[in-house]
C-alpha cells in the first residue's frame, strides 16, 4: 500500500486528549474523556446514535472546539467521514488526481486496483454509490499520507468483502506506526484494536 504505511518520522506520532467535553446546543455529550494513542494504536469508539462518536472524531481532527479541555496531535492527521471532499462534477479519477497533486503522490494506481476503483474512474462523482464513494475518500486519504488517521463509520454501504479489505489496510496502517481512531458502531476487526464506550463519558 502506498502513502498510508510508511514507517519514516513516526516514531513521536502521537493523540493525545485531557477531559475532553463536547457540548451540542444546550446539550452536554460527554466529559472527562482522555486518551493517549501512540504509533502503531488503533482505537474503536462505540455508542449509540447521538451519543457524540462524530462530534469526538471532529474534535480529535481539529474541526471543533471542545467545550472542556484539549486534545493534541503530533504528527498530520487525516479525515475520513460522510463527506468525502470529492468533486461532484468530475469523473473519479479526475477528482482523485486532484487531491494526489496537492498531496504530493502521483503514484496511486496500485492503491486504485487495491480498492476497486479502476472501473469507476470515468464515471462522475455524482452516480457513484454510498460505499464506491467511501472506497474513493479512503484512497484519497491513504494519498494524504497522514500518520493519524480519524475515520468516521468507515464501514458504512460497504459490503463484507470491502469492509475486511478495510479493516486490512487500518491494520497494515498501525502496523506501519500510524495511529487510527475508528468511530463506528460496527465490528472493526483490527488486531489489538482498543474500544472506547462513549457512553461512559455521558455527562
Amino acid at each position: 500500500m502506498q502513502g498510508g504505511s510508511g514507517t519514516s518520522d513516526r516514531a513521536s506520532v502521537g493523540l493525545s486528549a485531557r477531559g475532553l467535553a463536547c457540548r451540542r446546543g444546550d446539550r452536554v455529550l460527554f466529559a472527562g474523556l482522555s486518551l493517549e494513542l501512540g504509533p502503531g494504536a488503533a482505537l474503536h469508539v462505540v455508542g449509540a446514535n447521538g451519543i457524540g462518536k462524530s462530534s469526538l472524531i471532529r474534535l480529535l481532527a481539529g474541526l471543533a472546539r471542545p467545550y472542556a479541555g484539549a486534545v493534541r496531535r503530533e504528527g498530520a492527521a487525516g479525515l475520513l467521514d460522510e463527506r468525502p471532499a470529492l468533486e461532484p462534477a468530475l469523473p473519479l479519477g479526475k477528482a482523485l488526481a486532484f487531491w494526489a497533486a496537492a498531496d504530493g503522490h502521483r503514484a496511486m494506481a496500485e492503491v486504485h486496483r487495491m480498492l476497486g476503483l479502476d472501473p469507476l474512474l470515468d464515471v462522475p462523482v455524482r452516480y457513484l454509490s454510498t460505499g464506491q464513494r467511501k472506497r474513493a475518500a479512503l484512497a484519497r486519504l491513504i494519498g494524504q499520507a497522514a500518520p493519524i488517521w480519524l475515520l468516521d463509520e468507515p464501514l458504512n454501504g460497504l459490503d463484507a468483502a470491502a469492509a475486511e479489505l478495510v479493516a486490512r489496510i487500518v491494520g497494515e496502517h498501525c502496523a506501519g506506526g500510524g495511529i487510527c481512531v475508528v468511530a463506528s458502531h460496527q465490528p472493526f476487526a483490527v488486531p489489538a484494536i482498543g474500544r472506547l464506550e462513549l457512553a461512559e463519558f455521558a455527562a
